[in-house]
């Protein structure tokens, strides 16, 4: 039911007259007058007793002025808070655990600055995982690994990243690939990188930690692939061999959002640097 039509129900029961309450509203006398016609059709029950100084309730009118009154007022009142709020209490952020090691804690720290009213829910997994939950509306934005190239998902800004290969730097070492986890877009990567480089025979360590994954490679347990700022982070960058591989998709970070779900400082978020 149209919260309108009950608007002028209130207005016309209160005034006791279809003109009053067209002065009040703003609207026409027919305007009124054709808008409680199309209630009462509606409802099936006529709602006001004509007489000579205006109008008075019938008894179906009397039963539902109370419970247009609350649906009214609830309508305004959420009108106002929507206004005043800015729209979003709560922003859910999804991120790749390499962004989350060397950008989130920054960017919730301005959030936190600009937007002090704002609540924050985090989750952080590979990017393929992270992308499924905002696909399915569980988060509002993500940092993802590489352009989503999704007809559903709009980029709201990009960070370019500084990617490496990481091996020991005076040792031999097995042919294993050390990876974050599996289901990782740099780790798929090197995979990939190395297969067409002839390496079809490598083992794999997956290791859910930054720290411990640059501690193996520099004991010689294999390479990686990893951000130049997670390597300087952890003070590896002077004890590994870095090797700058061909620019691909990993070479880039966005930030995005569902096309159907864009939160309210989405403004904010293309600013950002």
């Amino acid at each position: 039911m149209d919260s309108n039509l009950l608007k002028v129900f209130v207005a016309v029961a209160k005034q006791k007259s279809i003109s009053l309450a067209a002065q009040t509203l703003g609207f026409t006398q027919s305007n009124v007058t054709l808008r409680i016609k199309q209630l009462e059709k509606t409802l099936g029950y006529d709602l006001f007793h004509r007489v000579p100084k205006g109008v008075i309730l019938t008894e179906a009118g009397v039963t539902l002025l109370p419970m247009a009154e609350e649906i009214v007022q609830k309508v305004e009142n959420a009108i106002i808070q929507m206004k005043n709020s800015t729209h979003q209490r709560l922003l859910r952020i999804g991120t790749s655990q390499a962004n989350a090691t060397i950008r989130l804690l920054p960017f919730i720290e301005k959030l936190q600055r600009d937007f002090p009213d704002i609540h924050f829910e985090l989750y952080a997994n590979g990017t393929p995982l992270v992308l499924d939950q905002l696909l399915n509306y569980k988060l509002d934005i993500a940092f993802i690994t590489g352009d989503p190239a999704h007809k559903d998902i709009i980029v709201l800004n990009q960070f370019d990243d500084d990617l490496y290969m990481i091996e020991p730097k005076s040792r031999a070492y097995p042919n294993t690939l050390i990876g974050y986890r599996e289901k990782s877009t740099h780790f798929d990567f090197l995979k990939a990188y190395e297969e067409a480089q002839g390496n079809t025979h490598y083992k794999t360590m997956i290791l859910e930690n930054y720290e411990v994954m640059l501690g193996c490679v520099k004991a010689g347990m294999g390479k990686a692939y990893l951000s130049k700022k997670i390597i300087n982070k952890f003070g590896y960058e002077k004890s590994l061999k870095l090797t700058k591989l061909p620019q691909n998709a990993c070479d880039v970070t966005c930030l995005v959002c569902r096309k159907d779900n864009v939160p309210f400082i989405a403004e904010y978020l293309k600013a950002l640097s």
